[in-house]
């Protein structure tokens, strides 16, 4: 090699390995957040408020979680994640069916049902009509809420009733326009304690 080619080569590993000598300096760190690290003297600025959420609210809704929805159509697929790429794991088939919302993602809400099976629903296929699901073998609809007050109506397991209004241990309920006073006890839909007016 000559003493102009060598100069040549000297000329371009200068030009090309200043700008990856710059790249290659010494990694930023994210400054100390502890006391330890700081020595208790120096402080750390955040990059701005810090807002806790509130997990018993839904993150899109800021609605309380869980809480009890009805599926407004005859079909509903619960599928596997939020996303109409997901995989339909389940399919809810009817109307007025009380579900349970126990998550937000955008326009998505996992909801379960009596026996915990669900997935991700559109928002589009719930409201916040209210609805419970008879789950004893037979239910007594009374005229007041009480169990000594006059049995104005039965009804099976699995029959679906809208809610009027709720006490602590009892709820007003209508199916196909016949109402009275259930126990707590003999549906699902309504958390225990709540009251609905």
């Amino acid at each position: 090699m000559t003493l102009t080619h060598f100069l040549r080569f000297s000329l371009l590993l200068a030009c090309f390995a200043a700008p990856v000598a710059a790249q290659t300096e010494a990694p930023v760190t994210d400054p100390p957040v502890s006391e330890a690290e700081t020595g208790g003297t120096a402080t750390t600025e955040s990059p701005g408020p810090a807002i806790a959420r509130d997990p018993s609210r839904g993150q899109v809704t800021n609605l309380p979680l869980p809480r009890f929805v009805t599926l407004k159509t005859g079909e509903g697929n619960a599928r596997r994640g939020p996303g109409l790429t997901h995989r339909i794991d389940w399919v809810f088939t009817r109307a007025g069916m009380p579900l349970k919302v126990t998550a937000e993602y955008e326009n998505w809400r996992r909801v379960e049902d009596q026996e915990g099976l669900g997935g991700w629903v559109h928002y589009s296929l719930l409201s916040g009509v209210r609805s419970v699901l008879i789950s004893a073998e037979l239910a007594d609809f009374r005229a007041s809420p009480d169990t000594d007050a006059e049995v104005v109506l039965r009804a099976e397991r699995g029959v679906i009733a809208r809610v009027l209004q709720c006490t602590e241990d009892w709820c007003r309920l209508s199916v196909e326009g016949e109402r009275g006073w259930v126990s707590k006890a003999a549906f699902w839909g309504v958390d225990p304690g709540e009251v609905i007016e």
